[in-house]
């Protein structure tokens, strides 16, 4: 029986490149967002270029129905691989923003991982195999409003999922990319013109170390030399100096 994975914010940027990666090993995909001509031209060339299967959920993660319907299809169907990687950030300061946005956000980045997860590791368990990739942020290791927040929830939720399943052949593994060239930060309007060339890691790349770390048994996967010395310069340093980094940050994205 053909394995299946299963990749939410199919579409594009970190996303897309786990598509390849897994059809290339020859998994089965299905493609979760809301773009559905976007969708097609991926599967279309993943069925093409790989000669794998494909499934196409459009799905909302925002929203209750759009969570319950990617909850619904990994109850139903086999999925040994989940990659929890839909997200987005915005731009607008805590106590400047829209309470409807920042929902929408914690809905995305928060409550709808821990809901597949919530799905999907039991099945797992029963079966004795699976991977699980949530796609996190060094930004979850500073203090940069609620996308920081949400993405330092969902580290550690791996990390205690790693812990917890360390007996199995279940792998649990939290991937924290830095500035990654997607779509990411035009969608959200933010300024990025300050951050130097070396800052910029490519999508392929931080994908492929992410699935070796992962299948290695890694809890924590920080692609790129420069975000690996960057979170352990932030680890050893006082909260008080990584709080103003944070805000120091924000400050510039919405520039």
């Amino acid at each position: 029986m053909a394995s299946w994975a299963l990749v939410t914010g199919a579409t594009a940027g970190i996303g897309e490149s786990f598509t390849r990666l897994l059809a290339e090993n020859n998994y089965n995909v299905v493609l979760v967002a809301r773009d559905m001509p976007r969708m097609q031209e991926r599967a279309r060339a993943l069925e093409e270029k790989f000669n794998v299967q494909t499934h196409i959920i459009q799905a909302d993660l925002s929203t209750d129905a759009g969570c319950a319907a990617v909850e619904q299809y990994i109850a139903n169907n086999q999925v040994d691989v989940l990659i929890n990687n839909a997200g987005f950030g915005l731009k607008k300061a805590f106590t400047m923003s829209d309470l409807q946005a920042e929902q929408q956000l914690f809905d995305v980045l928060v409550r709808t991982p821990m809901r597949l997860m919530h799905v999907a590791l039991p099945l797992m368990k029963q079966r004795n195999k699976g991977v699980v990739i949530n796609v996190s942020s060094v930004a979850g290791f500073i203090a940069g409003g609620t996308y920081s927040a949400s993405k330092s929830y969902l580290t550690v939720l791996s990390e205690s999922l790693h812990t917890e399943l360390a007996g199995t052949n279940i792998k649990i593994s939290a991937l924290c990319p830095g500035f990654t060239r997607t779509e990411f930060h035009q969608r959200g309007q933010m300024s990025m013109k300050g951050l130097p060339g070396f800052m910029w890691l490519d999508s392929d790349k931080l994908v492929a170390k992410a699935w070796s770390d992962a299948l290695k048994g890694e809890a924590v996967s920080i692609p790129g030399w420069q975000y690996q010395l960057l979170v352990f310069v932030i680890q050893i340093l006082p909260r008080s100096i990584v709080r103003k980094i944070g805000m120091n940050l924000r400050k510039k994205q919405r520039k």
